[in-house]
């Protein structure tokens, strides 16, 4: 008698798994999905802009005349911290371009902003400006030292797009 209940025991626990195992497939199954990417953050950066355009020693730096497909994303700037501002990006095609300005000592800011990427011997003639090429294995960029700032164009984006970015700056 012993042995028949140990049977009829483990029979009903896998009767019981096969029956949770079914209902989870039918509520997977009838359950909505959304496979889609949720829709992108975006944030108006114009105060922080003229508050940073005010505040800061130098001439800084946004985009103008890009396309609506080009997403801000983030924006900060911190006058006590070398004067740095940041502009983040959600380019076309899903990659992350960031504009960047700071009064630190160009060599460490370059490192930190571009992940240790290295300088190149490329050049970007962009308007008047002669920009240099980095490749780094997370962050690629384009870096320009001038007017007592350096303004680095930086992110996950090809160098075309990092370019369009950099084209697009304008100080005032």
């Amino acid at each position: 008698m012993a042995g028949t209940k140990g049977k009829q025991s483990v029979r009903d626990m896998v009767l019981s798994l096969g029956l949770i195992g079914l209902v989870a497939g039918v509520i997977y199954i009838f359950v909505p999905h959304d496979e889609s990417e949720p829709p992108i953050k975006t944030v108006d950066y114009r105060v922080e802009l003229l508050t940073a355009r005010r505040a800061a020693s130098y001439p800084v730096a946004a985009p103008e005349g890009l396309p609506g497909s080009w997403k801000a994303t983030s924006v900060r700037y911190r006058g006590a911290d070398s004067e740095t501002w940041h502009l983040g990006f959600h380019a076309p095609g899903g990659e992350y371009v960031e504009v960047k300005q700071s009064t630190e000592k160009p060599s460490t800011f370059i490192d930190t902003v571009t992940l240790g990427a290295e300088e190149t011997k490329a050049t970007e003639r962009i308007g008047e400006k002669t920009w240099r090429r980095y490749r780094g294995a997370t962050y690629d960029a384009l870096v320009l030292r001038d007017k007592g700032a350096t303004t680095v164009v930086t992110g996950t984006a090809s160098f075309r797009q990092l370019t369009t970015m950099a084209e697009a700056l304008r100080t005032k």
